[in-house]
């Protein structure tokens, strides 16, 4: 007798709510979020679609679930500081750099998770539902700047500011027409006509003299963007809570 084991197809893994989300996540990041549908979605998890509805309510009970999966992808800021200290200027230095450096990881981690993930860029704060993960993580990014002595209207300034300039960021490196420095020459090319310096003498002197340089980066950009943002946000929320006393 032929053993079971040799004859009978592998079980499928039952079908729930966080598989379904995951092949949703998986699906839309190989084919973007427009190729997303329930029958769609139920051909990638081997099932009639009518199944689905057990575990989700519908398409925007899954997008829910799916922005969810991804910021629970990301680091969470976290500049708890331990260290007493008696020094009241040494402890604002102590709280500013914490903040800096959690906001800074944070940051990093959004763009690293939205680059991969890049469907999810323009629907990441458009959910009226928002999932635990979501609101665990905006309520960790508004107590780090408590924290560190924000007011509660710097706290949503600074939350606005760098979601704004993360979120643009991103939606622009993955929209660029290269990818990395590999084509970097050969799409310039394509683009500039021949009278290009002549026509364009700005475009073309930061084109040859900056981003044709060996080791240029676009994603470079972001730090230094960053930065200032970071900066500019310390600065103004040490210069309001001066203000106010």
């Amino acid at each position: 007798m032929t053993p079971l084991s040799e004859t009978s197809e592998p079980r499928r893994a039952p079908l729930t709510r966080q598989r379904a989300l995951t092949s949703a996540l998986e699906l839309a990041d190989a084919e973007g979020i427009e190729a997303l549908t329930m029958r769609k979605l139920a051909q990638a998890l081997g099932v009639e679609a009518m199944s689905l509805y057990h575990h989700v309510a519908n398409k925007n009970d899954i997008l829910d679930g799916m922005v969810d999966l991804v910021f629970a992808e990301i680091e969470l800021p976290d500049n708890d500081n331990d260290n007493d200290n008696d020094n009241d200027n040494d402890n604002d230095n102590d709280n500013d750099a914490d903040w800096t450096t959690a906001m800074l990881r944070r940051a990093r981690s959004v763009r690293a998770t939205l680059l991969r993930h890049p469907w999810a860029i323009g629907i990441m704060e458009s959910r009226s539902t928002p999932g635990p993960a979501t609101l665990h993580h905006h309520n960790a990014v508004i107590g780090c700047c408590r924290r560190a002595g924000f007011s509660v209207e710097m706290s949503a300034h600074a939350f606005s500011l760098l979601d704004s300039y993360i979120y643009g960021f991103v939606l622009q490196e993955v929209n660029l027409p290269f990818d990395g420095t590999d084509n970097l020459q050969e799409v310039l090319d394509a683009m500039m006509p021949e009278d290009f310096a002549q026509q364009y003498p700005h475009m073309a002197e930061l084109t040859s003299e900056f981003v044709l340089k060996p080791g240029y980066s676009y994603a470079d950009e972001f730090e230094f963007g960053l930065g200032l943002i970071l900066a500019g946000l310390s600065l103004a929320a040490d210069t309001r809570s001066t203000g106010q006393e």
